[in-house]
């Protein structure tokens, strides 16, 4: 689910624990946890807080998240961080398991603040559903967070209670696992910020045609065996089969005589 296309790579992972649900209840918000990742790297930023609600926390809730009503005694309140957290966020790609959850209670702690400008969160960041993009490539499974990190083979051993850093941390594992390979392939030279920050493409090169030969380095068996073995697991977990073996066969076909 993409609102609002940023232009920047910083990437936000995002998660929340809340009083209960739905928010139309007069639930609010307890715990934001955000991780940044630039590049398709963590960065080691975050952002964590826990939060006062001025209500109680729902007995079903919190067998989910384990955060009780004594815990949050002392805590600020979500206008003690707005600002602070509207911060961290701004301009970044959202990233979140279930979006619309999250998104909803976040622009409802601005509005009942009367921060009608930061009501739409979506009119400040992009927000990529990591729910909808599961359920697109793997249709009829389960796509919960626990069943995406068995599927990609993250680690959540730790994941005994929902957390919301911990979430998130999670999280931005699994997106980066599931959006993996080749992200970037440019022919831009250093270039400087003069084109709106674009690089500028650098001439190109020819070769002589009387250049040394590169010397050919061919695959093992076991390297080939190696290859294989990873094929079938990445076809295993995105439950279709990878773009080598479909470029393969027409290949094949080819070679074949008639």
């Amino acid at each position: 689910m993409t609102i609002y296309k940023s232009n920047t790579d910083r990437v936000v992972v995002l998660d929340t624990e809340t009083t209960g649900m739905p928010v139309t209840d007069g639930h609010r918000i307890i715990e934001i946890g955000c991780v940044e990742v630039i590049g398709r790297k963590l960065t080691g930023r975050h952002y964590h807080v826990y939060l006062q609600p001025d209500r109680e926390v729902d007995e079903g809730a919190i067998a989910v998240h384990g955060i009780t009503n004594e815990f949050l005694v002392d805590k600020p309140r979500f206008r003690d961080v707005a600002d602070e957290f509207f911060e961290f966020i701004k301009g970044a790609q959202l990233i979140i398991h279930n979006a619309a959850f999250d998104i909803g209670f976040i622009n409802n702690e601005f509005a009942l603040l009367g921060q009608q400008d930061r009501a739409d969160i979506a009119d400040h960041c992009s927000v990529l559903d990591t729910l909808l993009m599961a359920r697109e490539r793997h249709p009829g499974q389960r796509n919960s967070l626990d069943a995406l990190c068995k599927r990609y083979g993250v680690d959540n051993s730790g994941r005994d209670l929902h957390g919301a850093l911990l979430d998130a941390e999670i999280l931005a594992d699994v997106f980066l696992t599931m959006t993996g390979g080749q992200t970037h392939l440019s022919l831009a030279g250093e270039g400087d910020d003069s084109n709106g920050g674009r690089q500028q493409p650098t001439a190109i090169r020819r070769l002589p045609a009387n250049r040394v030969a590169t010397r050919i380095i061919r695959a093992s068996d076991d390297e080939l065996a190696a290859h294989a073995a990873r094929l079938a697991a990445i076809e295993k977990a995105a439950g279709a089969a990878s773009l080598w073996a479909q470029l393969e066969q027409p290949m094949e076909a080819e070679t074949q005589p008639a």
